[in-house]
């Protein structure tokens, strides 16, 4: 495939390319290109010409655009889905449902793009100003780059485009390096569409040429990007040169607190959704820590070993496989490495705990200390570490003993509890009796402390998305009037 840069497909400057394979069977599927400084530059300033063009459509037309894309989308869905599971090794019905949830995005912020509203404010408070009044709009802020995981691509990529295009922005989107071609076909819906020359552009290549230039260019208004803490530290430190506003949705270590007011067997089905069987293990608000009072810790861990092992690892486009690979070897040479550091440090493996090539078995550990590695920091693949507690104040220190703060679970039926986790567990959401692995795109979602410095969804992205300006008017009211 080419990318996209002007309206036009092209292949890099210098014809350099990149192999896109299968993670499951190291097919190769297609190449695409490795783009150079000069192409990254050519897309910049497409893209300024294409912003012009996207702030002068009324709203009603952006919206009718998004639309239009949606149809599309959701028109080649199995196509999109085939080919997301290809590159990405997700499992086929989790592309189904995420080549889904794109369209129903792209819906959202067709419709949100009608209610960009402003204020007015009186201005009779302020003395002086008694016969005066102020109005705000949102304006676009210019061209916004959307930077793009591998894990939920399209999805993610989704709330970052839609978003920008809706409130007028053009947008520049480099696609995660290990599975680029879902999006680049998706691409090709703009023009279908009807959106202006320039106002969306899609550039391949390495981080550190694309993604790095991008975010230290000045004329480039806006970074959104969903990733790694250690990759957002870095884009807030390059994009801080040019004050340029950056929208970060980082990493995880989602708790689950389990109390003894469950159903052992229910919450056992929904611990295995939530870090198993969805996105195999790879998910920012995966279920990443479970805390189970000691009550009930044994017939929970019965549960899960039984249910775990009877999982079945395989081609993700097999309709009877449950868990998929992870993207590369290296990812699952990872997480390998920390499956056995956590051995190391006393832990003990009641299931799962093998790798083959790609492929991590389910793992459940079990006599874990709470300062364990797997325990403190975001394990990306499947692994499931769980800790008992005897005390309800115990859980909420344990939820709380990690450097993130993006989404936490509590299963019980105690209104009070659940209304002091919500109040204490520092995180952007709490989920009552279902797993973490949960995005509603009408809710805001994001996290505390180094999860992130923003929320995504509907209106907030919207909103993040523009500037608002203000006009004073002075001395408009005639006092005899």
């Amino acid at each position: 495939m080419k990318m996209l840069i002007d309206g036009e497909w092209l292949d890099a400057s210098d014809k350099a390319t990149a192999e896109i394979r299968n993670p499951a069977t190291d097919e190769l599927i297609d190449t695409v290109p490795r783009a150079t400084a000069e192409d990254v530059e050519r897309a910049i300033t497409a893209a300024q010409d294409g912003q012009r063009r996207m702030a002068a459509l009324p709203s009603h037309e952006r919206c009718a655009i998004l639309m239009r894309v949606a149809e599309l989308i959701e028109k080649d869905r199995e196509d999109l889905a085939q080919l997301l599971t290809r590159e990405n090794a997700k499992v086929l019905r989790d592309t189904r449902e995420e080549i889904q949830a794109a369209a129903e995005i792209f819906r959202g912020y067709a419709e949100e793009a009608k209610r960009l509203f402003g204020r007015t404010i009186p201005l009779d408070s302020v003395s002086g100003l008694d016969r005066s009044i102020a109005f705000t709009v949102h304006e676009p802020r210019g061209v916004v780059v959307a930077i793009v995981p591998f894990n939920y691509p399209v999805e993610l990529w989704s709330h970052k485009a839609a978003a920008a295009l809706a409130a007028g922005n053009a947008v520049i989107t480099k696609p995660p390096g290990a599975c680029p071609l879902t999006l680049l076909r998706i691409a090709k819906y703009f023009g279908e569409a009807g959106l202006p020359r320039g106002g969306y552009q899609v550039v391949t290549g390495a981080g550190e040429t694309v993604g790095a230039q991008l975010v230290r260019s000045d004329r480039v208004q806006m970074i959104a990007m969903t990733g790694s803490t250690q990759a957002g530290c870095q884009i807030a430190r390059d994009a801080a040169a040019t004050l340029k506003k950056v929208q970060l949705e980082l990493g995880g270590n989602d708790a689950t607190i389990i109390c003894d007011d469950t159903d052992p067997e229910a919450v056992a089905d929904d611990l295995i959704a939530g870090r198993f069987t969805r996105g195999n293990g790879q998910i920012c608000c995966a279920v990443k820590r479970v805390l189970v009072d000691r009550k009930l810790y044994d017939r929970l861990l019965a549960a899960l070993v039984e249910k775990t092992r009877k999982l079945r690892l395989g081609n993700p486009l097999d309709p009877l496989t449950d868990v998929g690979p992870l993207i590369s070897e290296s990812a699952a040479r990872i997480v390998e490495e920390q499956i056995s550091r956590a051995k190391a440090e006393g832990a003990k493996i009641a299931a799962g705990g093998e790798r083959s090539g790609a492929f991590i078995e389910p793992t459940i550990l079990t006599d874990l200390r709470p300062g364990a590695e797997v325990f403190q920091e975001e394990v990306f693949g499947p692994v499931l570490p769980l800790i008992a507690f005897d005390t309800f104040d115990e859980a909420l220190a344990l939820a709380n003993q990690t450097q993130y703060g993006l989404q936490a679970a509590i299963f019980t039926t105690n209104v009070t509890r659940i209304m002091r986790a919500f109040r204490e567990l520092h995180v952007g959401t709490v989920i009552v009796n279902h797993n973490t692995a949960i995005r509603v795109a009408s809710l805001p979602f994001g996290g505390t402390k180094m999860s992130g410095n923003a929320r995504e969804g509907f209106h907030d992205t919207l909103i993040e998305m523009t500037e608002q300006r203000t006009l004073l008017l002075s001395d408009v009211f005639d006092p005899r009037a």
